[in-house]
């Protein structure tokens, strides 16, 4: 296997960029919305353009002295967009794709953005299963292919913010749930092997997500996804959201409600019929809040100690 290396192009660089841009365009016409007859009079001027915005960042991929693949990121209100990812078909199945996903996700993080977001034709299986092993998901978006309409695209979302917790990620966790007046009644000890088991149980559960929110190495928030299934509306799955907590350090600046915003694109993605929670009704603050977010107080709540 070749050694892969990723170079940033420069302002100077427009003619680079315009050969394996146009070579892209005539190697994948239907892999993306532009095509080789509208960028292959563009003027140099136009290709320095590209190059000199601050808000964008092209990549080239390199193998042996040869330029082999090509990713575009483009930031854009707190996100960052991949755009124009193409891998020469001679380098195909050597890693390519996958080191020009890694720097623009890279380069996102060093930026600032908290989510990478791309379109991927839905003909383009390869490209699908290298973006999922990326850990992208699908947002449930789809749209026309603008220079091919009769082909679909998907809209897909990699979250900087939002993860997977992992066993490491328990003590700063339950310290969160104990961190109310009802949780420093019901939590014990941070390092009871209680909670481990529970994690790993969670963890091995395809129904169950735990999730945390981490900015700058910390573990800032947290909530717990359950998906349920049920014969009641024609067999829908239901997303249920427990135990959603953010760091005292990390409230007031709006994580909670981007917490639950993104369990919501989840759990729609998914195809979950609804998203369902439950708030102790001593959390006024609480019920404002998910009512800001379109929760509706429809139902009563019953609950029974067994211990």
């Amino acid at each position: 296997m070749r050694d892969i290396v990723i170079e940033r192009l420069g302002p100077d660089d427009g003619e680079r960029l315009r050969a394996i841009r146009l070579r892209a365009l005539r190697d994948a016409p239907e892999a993306f919305g532009s095509s080789y007859e509208r960028e292959s009079p563009f003027l140099p001027d136009k290709w320095a353009e590209r190059l000199k915005n601050p808000e964008s960042r092209w990549m080239v991929a390199t193998a042996d002295g040869a330029d082999v693949g090509l990713v575009c990121g483009k930031a854009e209100e707190g996100r960052m967009h991949l755009l124009a990812m193409w891998v020469a078909p001679e380098a195909r199945g050597e890693g390519v794709g996958a080191c020009l996903v890694d720097a623009t996700v890279a380069w996102a993080r060093e930026y600032g953005a908290e989510e990478v977001e791309l379109w991927a034709v839905d003909q383009n299986e390869g490209a699908r299963a290298l973006y999922v092993r990326k850990g992208f998901t699908p947002s449930g978006r789809t749209m026309a292919l603008p220079s091919h309409p009769h082909l679909t695209e998907s809209h897909y979302v990699l979250s900087l913010l939002f993860r997977q917790a992992r066993r490491q990620d328990v003590p700063a966790i339950v310290a969160m749930l104990a961190d109310d007046p009802l949780g420093a009644e019901r939590e014990g000890d941070l390092g009871d092997e209680r909670y481990l088991a529970a994690f790993d149980r969670i963890d091995a559960d395809p129904y169950d997500e735990l999730i945390v929110a981490e900015r700058d190495g910390k573990v800032i928030g947290t909530m717990q996804l359950s998906y349920l299934a049920g014969l009641s509306r024609l067999g829908a799955e239901r997303c249920q959201i427990e135990a959603v907590r953010v760091a005292a350090a990390a409230r007031g600046q709006g994580l909670g409600r981007r917490m639950i915003q993104w369990a919501v694109d989840r759990a729609r993605a998914r195809g979950c019929a609804m998203v369902q929670l439950t708030s102790d009704k001593s959390r006024t603050d609480a019920h404002r809040f998910y009512a800001s977010l379109g929760f509706t107080a429809s139902h009563e709540g019953y609950k029974l100690k067994l211990g």
